[in-house]
């Protein structure tokens, strides 16, 4: 049960909070601050927004819009502040039986007259009024012991690689698990290994093409001065990009998600979580959606011996397929950040977000490729998408 030093709201308080700068929205009689989801919601911010000051138990249960999961729900939990006790409550209350049983809080018209009578003026916040054992009630962060208890997996604010190897898990609950999301508040990335090891397991997103496209534009550079014209080197570094689409959906699909034949052991499982099952354990995690180069470098040493003995007639030629194929890789990396936390303006690139949220969020066993869904296409993985509603004007 909610704690009851939670305070009450007034209807015109919580309707009001609809700016970028501080957004409410509620379910029912319970009030939640989103305002620090904003930039997390898989869907933009402007989504939410929309919603400012308002219900929204109706839209997260839209089959059109987007039916949202039960983590969804958990989210809010942390987020919830307060309550408050909108038409529908008040007139179920007047009308009951027992109003003990639905309000105790906040007062019918007899009791705001009282309030003000013992000098609560009307305009002020009811948060003031109401007593609160302290300040942090309001902003409660993820509560990682509650997760804990609720799942029995991993506990977010401990090293998270230990607990997935010595866990003891089975393949069925881990990969049930990890891709419940979670959100982790508490500011920065949930530790991974707790020691000098942990800077290498995150990246900043321009680091990508800082690293790689230096590397791109050399390599690209030599192949030209081997190739006899331009339209040739064009067209083989067209090709190595053109490969990288089914290299990407490749990976994601044969790889990353390997889950039914994942070995039911705890290096199988270990080896998942950190290829790719932090990803969807911490889908928000800003320093670990891009790959580290590190990590980079051991899948794409493969790569580099796989295009010369293809194209092993010719060294330049193999080198501009594999430019092309790494730029390929560094728009793949940077798109999937922006897909993540970034509102991008296109058509296209929207459409494809909320295709690869729902990859996320709902069914994470289709729906592979994130710069396009081209091979999900050619090989029966895609999802099937709902026609969106139309955003309203504010």
């Amino acid at each position: 049960m909610p704690s009851p030093t939670l305070p009450n709201f007034l209807t015109r308080e919580v309707a009001a909070r609809k700016t970028s700068k501080s957004c409410w929205v509620t379910i029912g009689s319970k009030v939640y601050d989103v305002t620090e989801f904003l930039d997390a919601h898989p869907g933009g911010g402007d989504l939410i927004l929309e919603y400012g000051g308002k219900d929204v138990g109706a839209i997260m249960q839209d089959e059109i819009s987007h039916v949202h999961p039960e983590s969804a729900y958990e989210i809010l939990d942390e987020n919830l502040i307060g309550f408050v006790a909108a038409d529908p409550v008040l007139e179920t209350a007047v009308n009951s039986d027992r109003p003990q049983d639905i309000l105790p809080l906040p007062p019918n018209e007899a009791g705001a007259q009282e309030l003000r009578m013992n000098g609560v003026d009307e305009h002020v916040p009811t948060e003031k009024a109401i007593s609160m054992a302290s300040e942090e009630d309001l902003y409660r962060e993820t509560d990682v012991a509650d997760d804990y208890r609720k799942h029995n997996f991993l506990k977010l604010d401990e090293p998270l690689l230990m607990q997935v190897w010595n866990g003891g898990f089975s393949k069925d609950f881990y990969l049930k698990e990890v891709h419940r999301p979670r959100q982790y508040k508490g500011g920065d990335s949930a530790p991974l290994f707790g020691n000098f090891l942990e800077p290498l397991s995150k990246t900043a997103w321009w680091v990508i093409p800082l690293v790689w496209l230096p590397w791109v534009s050399y390599g690209s550079w030599l192949a030209y001065g081997g190739i006899p014209s331009a339209f040739q080197f064009a067209t083989y570094w067209w090709t190595g990009l053109g490969l990288w689409s089914l290299v990407e959906y490749g990976l994601h699909r044969g790889l990353f998600h390997i889950d039914k034949y994942l070995p039911d052991n705890r290096v199988g499982i270990t080896a998942h979580f950190l290829l790719h099952g932090i990803h969807h354990f911490l889908p928000m995690d800003r320093y670990r959606l891009v790959m580290p180069p590190t990590l980079f470098v051991v899948l794409a040493a493969p790569f580099w011996k796989l295009a010369h003995t293809i194209f092993y007639w010719d060294w330049y030629v193999a080198t501009a397929v594999f430019c092309g194929g790494i730029f390929g890789y560094v728009c793949y990396d940077c798109t999937h950040y922006f897909l993540h936390h970034k509102n991008i303006p296109t058509a296209y690139h929207r459409a494809l977000r909320s295709y690869h949220i729902a990859h996320h969020w709902k069914d994470t066993g289709n729906g592979f490729g994130v710069t396009s869904r081209f091979w999900d296409r050619v090989f029966g993985t895609e999802l099937a998408m709902p026609v969106p509603k139309p955003i309203k004007a504010s």
